[in-house]
């Protein structure tokens, strides 16, 4: 019976959104997640925030950094392989980092509170086409505080041309809804 509870908390919490504890993983009752609809919230040119240093090891041991890609729009995601909602919205942001690639827009994935071996059969079976900071503990998340909750997963941000923070999704992304602020971005 006790484990039956469990279960059933633990798939509502990953029904409503997606959450980590100190683990890595999920904790069965964590309600410290926030659940978002997906949608793009665009900030005003004068209203828009300098984006904090956003740097590290990726999943496949290399680096990435938002300071790489000075001079373009950046599409910075937030993920976990254990979060559904992540799953999700993969594809969706695959398609757009394909469509959008070469034309001044990259994208880079923010992977934390998860596993590295778990990350890395993510990163296999979706094959992103980008590169995903391997951030753990969720530092990066935190120097985002303010502008995304750091228990919001998945988060998707749009940084501009002038490294500030243009947009932003709480929740899984919708391809239009993606696309079409990346490229307001982008044409700005």
């Amino acid at each position: 019976m006790r484990a039956t509870s469990i279960s059933l908390a633990l798939i509502a919490v990953l029904a409503a959104g997606c959450a980590g504890n100190q683990g890595g993983q999920p904790a069965a009752g964590d309600t410290r997640f926030v659940a978002g609809d997906g949608k793009m919230q665009v900030f005003a040119t004068a209203e828009r925030e300098p984006a904090p240093a956003v740097e590290g090891p990726t999943l496949e041991d290399g680096t990435a950094s938002l300071a790489a890609h000075k001079g373009k729009v950046v599409v910075l995601n937030f993920w976990a392989s254990w979060c559904g909602p992540c799953r999700a919205e993969a594809p969706v942001l695959k398609e757009v980092a394909a469509k959008t690639k070469g034309t001044g827009v990259e994208f880079i994935g923010i992977d934390f509170k998860d596993r590295k071996a778990d990350a890395l059969a993510f990163e296999r079976t979706e094959k992103t086409g980008y590169p995903s900071i391997f951030d753990q503990p969720g530092k990066i998340a935190l120097a985002f505080q303010g502008t995304v909750p750091p228990a919001a997963i998945p988060s998707t941000l749009i940084i501009d041309k002038q490294g500030r923070i243009a947009a932003r999704a709480l929740g899984a992304v919708r391809y239009t809804d993606l696309m079409d602020t990346v490229t307001k971005v982008r044409d700005e």
